[in-house]
This record gives C-alpha cells, sequence and structure tokens, in this order.
C-alpha cells in the first residue's frame, strides 16, 4: 500500500516543506518592493552624502522581480504536487515511470532556478550591505535609518526580510535537490517494477509454449510399425 511507501510520504513531506520555503522568499520580497517603492535593493549602490543621505543608483527591478517569480512558482508547483500526492495515498497507488520522469525533470529545473534565486538575493544583499557598512557599524543597523528622504524609502525591515529571502531561496534549493533525489529513486524503483514484469510476462510466455508442446505430443503419439509375419 502507498501508507507503507517511503519514498511517497518523504515526496509528500518534503513538497510540504518547499512551500513554506517559497513564501519566505516570495512574502518578504514582496514587502520589501513596497516599502522601498518600487526601488529593489539588490545590487544597488550609491554614494553617502555630507548632510548623512545615501544618494542611490538603483539597480535593475528585474532582481527582485526574478526572486519573487521563483517564489511564486515554487509555492505553486508545490501545492499541485501535495494535492497529486495526497491522491496517490488516497488511493493506495504511485506514480508510474513517465510521471516520474517528469517528476525527476522538474525538480532539476526548479532546483537550478532556486539556486539562481539565491545566488542573486546573497551576492546583490551584499553590494548594498558594503555601502551601508562605510557609515554603519554593522548592515542590520541601517534598519530603520532615515538615509533616502529623497526616494521616501522605509528601511524598518529591510535587513529581516532580505535575510529572510536569503533563507528561503538556500533551503529551497536544499530542499528541491533533496526532492530530486526521491523521483530519481522513485523513477529507478518504477523501472524495476517494469523489467520485472516484463520478465514475468516473458515467463508465463514460455511456460505457456511449453505446455502446449507437450499437449501436443501427447495428443499425436509416435506409432511404432512392427515388421510383416510371414
Amino acid at each position: 500500500m502507498a501508507l507503507n511507501n517511503v519514498i511517497l510520504l518523504s515526496q509528500m513531506a518534503g513538497y510540504v516543506i518547499a512551500f513554506i520555503l517559497s513564501l519566505c522568499i516570495a512574502i518578504p520580497m514582496t514587502l520589501h518592493q513596497d516599502e522601498f517603492r518600487g526601488h529593489c535593493l539588490l545590487f544597488s549602490s550609491g554614494e553617502w552624502q555630507d548632510s548623512g543621505q545615501f544618494f542611490v543608483h538603483w539597480a535593475s527591478q528585474a532582481y527582485c522581480n526574478y526572486t519573487i517569480f521563483v517564489g511564486v512558482v515554487l509555492s505553486i508547483i508545490s501545492i499541485l504536487q501535495i494535492y497529486r500526492m495526497s491522491i496517490l495515498i488516497y488511493k493506495g497507488t504511485d506514480s508510474n515511470f513517465l510521471s516520474a520522469f517528469f517528476d525527476v525533470v522538474g525538480c532539476f529545473v526548479l532546483c537550478g532556478l532556486s539556486l539562481i534565486a539565491a545566488l542573486v538575493i546573497t551576492f546583490g544583499f551584499i553590494v548594498w550591505c558594503n555601502d551601508m557598512t562605510m557609515r554603519f557599524p554593522s548592515c542590520d543597523m541601517a534598519s530603520g535609518q532615515d538615509i533616502d528622504k529623497q526616494d521616501g524609502i522605509d528601511t524598518s525591515n529591510f535587513y529581516i526580510e532580505l535575510g529572510t529571502a536569503q533563507f528561503g531561496a538556500w533551503a529551497s534549493m536544499a530542499c528541491w535537490v533533496g526532492l530530486s533525489i526521491f523521483a530519481l529513486l522513485k523513477m529507478f524503483q518504477q523501472h524495476e517494477i517494469q523489467n520485472m514484469r516484463a520478465s514475468m510476462l516473458r515467463e508465463r510466455q514460455h511456460l505457456i509454449n511449453e505446455t502446449g508442446s507437450e499437449k501436443q505430443s501427447k495428443s499425436f503419439p509416435e506409432t511404432t510399425h512392427s515388421p510383416p509375419k510371414f
């Protein structure tokens, strides 16, 4: 039964974790863009003015948009897979070889998307924090400081929001690596089952052919001709 299928239950748990981690990417990055008035601090830099204000050269918004996109895609795929695994567990069935193959391909693709998002957030945040530490002892000390009146941004939560998104991206990547491994194991398992069924079918056909040959030989016994007597 599917309830005894460790791989299936592990996949179910993995997709639940992947869904939670996807929210850790999408929600903080969305809040960050809203508080920064549509600007994205990733890879943004600038110069400190004598007045204590930070004149920002804003980087492309695409960096934040990409991470939000990845978070949304991961959450949607996770929900669909949770629903699909729930149906399989409820019906007591399992994935076939073709669906397991598509799971492998999908997990590898999503793992790559998560890795790119994690690198973008990590290195983009480093660029911003390097400028913040030129005026403050640490990057988190810049949170809540009115450093950019010109753009009217709210810096109250940027450090915890970007930190959460960074954690979510790297943890998502690790989670999808694990799901890729489970999907590979499931594909190999289904491949072995198919090979076993094919072998059993061939063996059964062989036995049927042998039985048919034996019956045919019994139906037509060999007759011996005795020599004529004179």
